[in-house]
């Protein structure tokens, strides 16, 4: 059940960007055997220029989200930086069970050694409960319970960390439900549910992208060491 205006609340920032498919018709009034003898320039045909595959992240302004590929049921979005790989994370947006785009997940791999495989970004709306936290749950199985951290004018947020054991299960699930309890009426559970389709491709590729930006970051900054090295006056 949910409570009055709950989904009204979060601002969801939607950078989708919408492909437009244009039907060409040539009508040649010449028969086919006249067309195969006309000179190419004759027909006045545009022949196309190439379009490099990361034109859409190349218009994207410095510091912008885009959305580079879409795993099924998840975004995969990037920020644009000056480095030749970027930065990217797992989105969706939840629903109610009425259908209300009520709460957004970003999740992000996390380098080895951690306790910690991945971690998440959760924002609800203003509106919720913070003292009854947020729960989580996969295909019905055990829930674990995550605190809010702060809100912003955008909603409230939980950033929260998901074992290895943890992100298996999302690898093998079919849904996670999250669960939140509105401010308005605390007793009244808002369960929102995140298709797990596509998350094991969309994770592996998340990884390998991560990892071309954690190596980009390591060279910009050894060639910035490297140029400080250098202006540095000789004794």
């Amino acid at each position: 059940m949910t409570a009055p205006c709950l989904h009204d609340s979060l601002a969801l920032r939607k950078s989708t960007t919408l492909a437009a498919a244009l039907a060409v018709t040539l009508a040649f009034g010449a028969p086919l055997a006249a067309q195969e003898q006309t000179p190419q320039d004759d027909l006045q045909l545009d022949m196309g220029t190439p379009v490099a595959e990361d034109a859409g992240a190349a218009e994207t302004p410095l510091g912008q989200p885009y959305i580079l590929e879409v795993s099924t049921d998840w975004e995969i979005r990037c920020v644009r930086t000056s480095l030749e790989h970027d930065p990217c994370a797992l989105h969706q947006v939840l629903q109610d069970q009425q259908g209300n785009s009520v709460a957004t997940i970003e999740l992000v791999n996390l380098p080895g050694g951690q306790d910690a495989e991945a971690g998440a970004t959760i924002v609800t709306p203003l509106e919720t409960l913070l003292t009854r936290q947020l729960t989580l749950s996969v295909d019905g199985g055990s829930a674990r319970q995550y605190p809010f951290s702060f809100c912003t004018e955008q909603g409230c947020v939980a950033r929260v960390g998901f074992t290895p054991a943890e992100v298996d299960a999302f690898r093998r699930g079919a849904v996670a439900r999250l669960t939140i309890y509105p401010a308005g009426a605390p007793d009244t559970a808002v369960e929102l549910d995140a298709s797990l389709s596509g998350f094991t491709a969309g994770f592996e590729r998340l990884t390998e992208l991560n990892a071309l930006n954690a190596e980009a970051v390591a060279a910009a900054r050894a060639a910035q060491q490297e140029q400080q090295g250098d202006a540095q006056p000789a004794e």
